[in-house]
């Protein structure tokens, strides 16, 4: 199961907006893409790299688009816990 911080969804829409000033075809599309392929992190979370905003072999880091999208692996559940690309982002 995947479930998305509200930091996670406040970042996104940030970027969606940015996206959606020069197209809100593109910003639509990148986060439809972005959910549809976060959905997957569930299956064999640990093939991602280790989060290099933490200490936690548990964070680990998915690129989507050149955008860096910190998870938690807990149990079962895997937590997203943000999204950012040139910003610094802090754990």
């Amino acid at each position: 199961m995947v479930k998305f911080s509200q930091r996670f969804k406040t970042e996104l829409h940030i970027i969606f907006n940015f996206i959606a000033q020069n197209s809100k075809t593109r910003a639509g599309i990148f986060k439809d893409e972005l959910l549809m392929q976060s959905k997957d992190l569930a299956n064999l979370p640990f093939r991602f790299r280790k989060s290099v905003t933490s200490d936690n072999d548990n964070v680990r880091d998915f690129i989507f688009k050149g955008y860096v999208i910190p998870f938690l692996i807990q149990d079962d559940t895997i937590i997203v816990l943000g999204i950012y690309k040139a910003n610094e982002w802090k754990f």
